[in-house]
């Protein structure tokens, strides 16, 4: 195993110790790390390939429990308009970046299961039309 590869491993430990990280998050983050150590002691920018692993699956970034920042690494249960404002990005300028569809939601699947079933239950259109039809 070379230097770049224990070192990657380390921060890995390190990273796992303070959050809860699934077997692939941990294998993405290795293989991330000891690319960008790589690049680091050669002198190269790795801040633009630094995500090159995430973006290849992007099916992978949203998941059931989070949803992983393909600029910065980290998960969230959705990624916000003030989050992606501090990358410099709007969502819709995310999208575009990463190759998400057009109104895909950055929402991990839990999250909108919930909403979605929380409007069900609201049926808002529904009282929207009962005021119509009592003018009548």
């Amino acid at each position: 195993m070379d230097d770049f590869l224990k070192h990657a491993v380390e921060l890995a430990r390190a990273q796992a110790s303070v959050r809860v990280m699934t077997e692939e998050e941990i294998t993405a983050f290795v293989a991330r790390m000891a690319n960008n150590l790589r690049a680091m002691a050669a002198g190269e920018d790795f801040a633009e390939n630094a995500y090159t692993v995430a973006a290849e699956n992007l099916k992978k970034c949203i998941k059931e429990k989070s949803v992983t920042c393909l600029e910065c690494g980290k998960s969230f249960k959705l990624l916000s308009k003030k989050h992606l404002a501090q990358h410099g990005l709007t969502p819709e300028e995310y999208r575009t970046k990463y190759g998400l569809q057009e109104g895909t939601p950055l929402v991990c699947k839990t999250l909108q299961r919930d909403r979605r079933k929380k409007m069900m239950e609201m049926q808002l259109w529904e009282r929207r039309r009962k005021p119509a039809t009592q003018k009548e």
